[in-house]
């Protein structure tokens, strides 16, 4: 789809998406591409729409044939209108340093709770998924997300920090390929068995693979060019060095804290998807991002219930 006569602003995008037939016209060309309307359900292109209703109607034959744009989207259910939506995708697309659910809410004229919901459906589209690996030059390191100690009241810290270093904090797992895209995990240990295996389903075997000299890494030789590099003594050594994957660590950790403050692990997952969507798109213009966000907003969806964990 051609982003040209798309705003490129945060402004024109307000200012153009006010009105429904634009809203309308954009959700068509991201939904359907090739100008063939088919229903969300059974797939079937026997299709009319209703402009006054703002609906279309299926005539395959099945329960519930009327269908609107937000249907088999990250939108569906949502009393919230396109007009508010597709700022919100905007900002969170293209504010590299994220945008809390309060700062919304104010932007948007929403509640705080709604402005939260709407934040993490969007973090849903931007999950990517590829079954290409990494490969050429890869970086690999981990990281742990938590608060600080210093930073919290005497009686939380006894309850929340009971030994040092990453105890009682998230471990997370990312792999860099230098000049491409970066792949985060939360995983449940840096125990051997949990790193090679993810190491082994994210990058491409023979590939020339990075690390510091973490213990859990040892025997990566066997599939893989590893060298590490040993951070008591050098950061860098050649080409040996995690410095790209250190700088994606230094880019979340200012996000989540100048912005989101506090993440609970359940969430974590999100918000890697989020800040990884935005590094892995650095190349592009806020426009191409939007667009590429907007895109991947078609076939996925997530309930408040499974967001808060009450999902059966």
């Amino acid at each position: 789809m051609e982003t040209k006569s798309n705003p490129t602003t945060l402004l024109e995008a307000v200012q153009h998406f006010s009105d429904y037939a634009n809203c309308h016209k954009f959700m068509m060309e991201v939904r359907w591409p090739d100008g063939v309307i088919r229903c969300p359900k059974c797939g079937s292109n026997r299709v009319a729409y209703f402009e006054k209703a703002r609906v279309f109607k299926c005539y395959a034959g099945h329960k519930s044939p009327k269908f609107s744009l937000k249907v088999g989207t990250i939108f569906e259910d949502s009393p919230i209108g396109l007009e508010k939506w597709i700022p919100a995708v905007w900002l969170l697309a293209c504010c590299k340093n994220g945008i809390s659910s309060y700062e919304l809410h104010r932007a948007l004229g929403v509640t705080q709770k709604t402005a939260w919901f709407m934040l993490h459906r969007i973090r849903t589209a931007m999950r990517t998924g590829s079954f290409m690996k990494l490969a050429g030059e890869v970086e690999v390191d981990e990281t742990f997300v938590g608060g600080l100690s210093k930073n919290m009241h005497k009686d939380k810290r006894a309850e929340k920090v009971t030994g040092t270093g990453g105890k009682d904090k998230t471990p997370v797992l990312g792999c860099l390929q230098r000049g491409g895209q970066v792949i985060t995990t939360v995983v449940p240990n840096r125990k051997r068995k949990t790193l090679h295996r993810l190491v082994g389903e994210q990058v491409e075997a023979g590939s020339a693979v990075y690390t510091d000299a973490l213990a859990s890494y040892e025997g990566l030789s066997k599939a893989y060019d590893h060298q590490f590099v040993d951070h008591a003594i050098e950061y860098v050594r050649g080409r040996v060095h995690t410095n790209g994957l250190e700088n994606f660590w230094s880019l979340l950790k200012r996000t989540i804290k100048g912005t989101y403050t506090s993440i609970a692990p359940f969430h974590l997952s999100r918000y890697l998807d989020e800040q990884a969507f935005r590094y892995n798109q650095r190349c592009g213009d806020d426009a191409s991002r939007f667009v590429d966000t907007m895109r991947q907003t078609i076939g996925r969806r997530i309930t408040y219930k499974e967001l808060v964990g009450e999902a059966r």
